[in-house]
Order: C-alpha cells, then structure tokens, then sequence
C-alpha cells in the first residue's frame, strides 16, 4: 500500500496543529493583495516544481553547484525518490516532521521539496549547531525522522533525537538515501495538503537561549515570495540566485529556494565560502541576484573585489542593520543600490525593505506590499512620526509558536512585535535603533547572550560570566564576554584563547565570544541580578 494515496485527514499526525496557539492569540493576518488569494488545498512543493515545470518544460537549469547543474526535472524526480524513501521505506506519514540537517546543496533541497511532498513539516536546522542543541530542538518538534549530509551526522547520531529514525545521505554506505533514492521508480504523486498545513517549523532563540518554534503553512512559503520577492527584489526567469544564509534560516530559504524557483529561475547553491571566494565564484558563474549579509559586502569591498559584481542586478541584505555607510561605498564602487530589509522568523521572511529609487541609505524602508507596520508605545498606542518605539507588523504571515507561551509576547493587540525598536519619518520610512531585547546580532546571525553565560560557565575555571554585544565595525556586533575567573587561575591571552576553544565546541561555533575580557566582580543588583546595561555599556565605552 502506498502511503501518499491515503487522505491526510484519515493518518494524518496532527501533533501541529493541536500544538497552534489558541486563535484568538493568532496576530491579525491580511491577505489584501489579489496574488494573495490562495486555494483551500495547496502544497507549496507542487507550486514550486511542477507548476513551474509545467511552464518551462523540465529541461531547465535549475540547481547549480561549483562543480554540479541539476535541471528542474532532475530535482523533481528526486524529490519524488525522497518522498517514496520517507513513506515506504520509513512510515512517515502526513504532519509527521522531518528534522534536516545539512550545508546548502542539491540534495539538501531535494529533500526539503520531498518532505513536503509526502505531507511532512520540514524542520531545517543549522549545519553548525551541536548534540546538546539539536537535542532541544528534537525534544521540541519530536520528528519521526532526522535526514543528514553524512559529513555532519556525527553530532545528530550524539544526539538524542527521541523516537527519529536517523538516515545520511551523501556518503558511501548501502542504506544512505541516495542509494535507497536510486531504487525508487520517482513514481508519487504529492499529497494533496491544505493551504493551512503545517509545512515548516523555524527555530528562533529567545532571550533566554530556549529555542521557540515557528510554524508555518503551505501559503505562508509562497505569500513571503508574493509579496517581497514579487515587489522587491522582482526576480525574472533568466536569473541565477546565489548567496551565504544557509537553509535553514528562512532568510537563506526565501532568497535560495522559494524565490528563485517560484519564478523559474536557477540558484549557485554554495556550502561555505569567503567573501572574497562568493566574490570570484559570482563572476565565474555570471550570479544576478545576490542574498547575503552587511558583512559579506563590507569584505568584499576592502579587498578590492568590487569588479566582481558586475554581473549583479540585484543585491539584497538581511539580518542586520546595513550601516549607511558600507551602502554608499558599495554604491559607489558597483553602482548596485543594495536592498536592505528585516525580516523575523516568526514572519518568515522580510516585511520592511525597498528597491530602487525608493532607497534611502541608512533606512530599513517602507512596509512591503502586503504588509503594514506601525511603531508603537509599549500600551499598544501609535507613537509621533520621529519618537522612537516598538516596530509592529501584521500582513498574511504571522508569529504561530508551537506550544509556547511567548506566543502573546510577540502578539499583541493583533500585532506581531518584533522586539526592535524604530522609528518611522514623515514620509514612512522606517529607521532601525536597536534590539529591544538581549539578543545579538552578528554577520546576520542571532545569538542569545545567556545561552553563551551558560555554555562558559560550565568551564571549570570561570567563577562568574555575563554576555553582551559589542559594537564591532566589520560584523555590526560581536560576542563579547566578561568573566570572573576563579582564584588561582591567570587571566590572560592563553586562558582567553582556552574559554573561545571551550565555546566552539560546547554550542554552535558562531557564537563564541570574539571577544573576553577578565573582570574581578560583575556588576549585579541588590537582590544578586546581572546588570547586562551596565555591561552593554562597558562593551560601548570599550571597556
């Protein structure tokens, strides 16, 4: 018995959807926009591939590496290969989650697209992140299989992913999923979901290092790519995206996978390189859309490879501020007037940004259509043109947290709140001031400063730690810690260098602190609390 032949409705896991919040904790969704009308039943896979297909014939290129080019109908029949594994070989059934795991590259996606196609929800993960994280996110979303690039299942095999039956693909064994995929016939027809499925789950930190998961329907993939990608970035068939957010940010998703495909353009999926290697490889490979983040354009501008974007027509930046100044230079070194924007994973995608002549260096930008935004005072009140406050949104995606209780936190009044602060000028641009929040954000990535606390203390020669970010001109910010080492123990280069080794391989390695300075005391209150402010400002004042 073939198990994609079944109704959803009759097997289906609705682990997903008992988890929603209620929906009267749900932020205010608009679908104001007539691309926006989607149908009851819809899977998003189907509109990506097939469809596509359909339009272009499948003979088009469509996934390149360095070294490798897949059409769009090698993609399908893998994809397929992939779902057949998933149900027949593994029992996966609709709404049951697939954890991933893995750098940018075909496979990645073929088993991102056949995930979806057998009425799974895909949970991307970070190549980087560690046994002891992977672990949470498992005992989060509890999937009932875990898919790795065979490079990187050392630390998903430590892990303890629960009940998942665990498979690698890549690597030589007779059970890896590329030889199981070679067996299959590609013969599987996609399950036909609802537009409010489940597809996705997106992890975020909080504050306090504890993972949130975002969940995300069938339509919400494709609204993110008809409202930013359609009117923003405004991809064309002839295109070939590259850039460095992996796939499992959703950043890295929409401008690798979602947006390119949608369109029936192609992608340079890269698994990890420089800024001066995307540089040359953009060039080598005549790359037009480019994603990546304010740092990648900041180094590939100081060393001298400006020449290598010319093939460029449009590039955009997320993940943190883009300072006016790295767009003017590379303005003026490229002519290429670089899209910024933020997004937020509880949104999917971006939602403030512009293009064009409607660019304003320094500005975030105006609300993408589809959405709207407004900055507001912390009772829910609209504040004056030019005073600063809390950046709201609302348009046809939203924060949905499985099972969590932050969910009215960052929903309030029917709004999503972010968690930075802006403010919004007479004309409706918005500025970005800071995060509202102890998050740091480095070269795009968002690390949570007390999950790094708590990754040093476990060092048996620190005492005490506090985590802040530090202004850095090159990354925006970097992890700073202060450190109280216990009596005995030498504060200097050596034990620095020892506590960033010991980070590395405790959590993910990016958020290691760049930065340690000793201290004798931390600063706390009366009642024993961290006074991270004043350690904020210490890292401010270069202390």
């Amino acid at each position: 018995m073939a198990l994609m032949e079944l109704s959803p409705s009759a097997h289906a896991d609705t682990f997903c959807r008992d988890r929603l919040p209620p929906f009267d904790h749900w932020p205010e969704l608009l679908f104001e926009l007539p691309e926006l009308t989607y149908p009851e039943r819809l899977n998003c896979a189907r509109v990506l591939l097939d469809d596509v297909i359909e339009r272009f014939g499948p003979d088009r290129r469509c996934l390149l590496t360095p070294t490798d080019e897949w059409t769009y109908g090698e993609l399908l029949h893998r994809a397929r290969q992939v779902a057949q594994v998933l149900t027949e070989d593994l029992g996966l059934v609709p709404g049951n989650r697939v954890l991933l795991r893995g750098p940018n590259n075909p496979w990645l996606v073929a088993c991102w697209f056949g995930i979806l196609r057998a009425g799974g929800v895909v949970v991307t993960t970070m190549p980087l992140l560690r046994a002891h994280e992977l672990s949470t996110l498992c005992a989060i979303s509890r999937p009932a299989v875990a898919i790795t690039d065979h490079r990187f299942a050392d630390e998903l095999e430590a892990a303890d992913a629960g009940k998942a039956a665990v498979i690698s693909y890549g690597g030589t064994s007779a059970d890896d999923l590329v030889a199981r995929c070679a067996g299959k016939t590609g013969d599987f027809t996609a399950v036909d979901t609802a537009a409010d499925d489940v597809a996705l789950i997106g992890f975020t930190s909080g504050t306090t290092g504890k993972p949130k998961a975002t969940m995300h329907f069938h339509r919400d993939v494709l609204a993110n790519s008809d409202t930013f990608a359609r009117h923003i970035v405004k991809p064309r068939p002839d295109d070939l995206f590259t850039g460095t957010p992996p796939i499992g940010f959703t950043f890295g998703l929409g401008g690798l996978v979602v947006f390119p495909l949608h369109v029936g353009a192609a992608t340079l999926l890269l698994e990890q390189v420089t800024p001066e290697q995307l540089a040359g490889l953009i060039a080598a490979h005549g790359a037009t859309v480019l994603f990546t983040a304010p740092t990648a354009y900041r180094a590939i501008l100081s060393s001298g490879l400006a020449d290598r974007m010319s093939g460029l027509r449009r590039c955009v930046s997320a993940g943190e501020a883009l300072p006016a100044s790295v767009w003017d230079a590379f303005h003026a070194e490229t002519g290429l007037r670089i899209i910024d924007g933020i997004g937020a994973t509880e949104m999917l995608h971006v939602f403030i940004s512009a293009a064009d002549d409607d660019i304003r260096p320094g500005a975030t930008g105006k609300p993408v259509p589809g959405f709207r935004a407004e900055v507001l005072d912390e009772a829910g009140h609209a504040v004056a043109d030019g005073e600063p406050g809390l950046l709201a949104v609302k348009g046809p995606t939203g924060c949905r947290y499985l099972d969590d209780a932050r969910q009215t936190q960052y929903v309030r009044h029917g709004w999503n709140i972010t968690g930075d602060t802006y403010v919004r000028d007479a004309d409706g641009y918005f500025w970005y001031q800071a995060r509202s929040d102890d998050m740091i954000v480095s070269s795009g990535y968002n690390i949570a400063g007390p999950e790094v606390e708590v990754a040093l203390a476990k060092h048996p020669d620190v005492a005490e730690c506090g985590v802040v970010g530090a202004p850095d001109e090159r990354r925006g910010k970097i992890v700073k810690a202060y450190v109280v080492l216990r009596q005995g123990v030498a504060p200097d280069d050596a034990k620095a260098g020892e506590l960033q080794t010991f980070v590395k391989e405790t959590v993910a390695p990016y958020k290691y602190p760049r930065a340690v300075e000793f201290v004798d005391a931390l600063p706390r209150t009366s009642n024993g609390k961290l006074q991270r402010a004043v350690l904020r400002r210490w890292a401010a004042e270069g202390r």
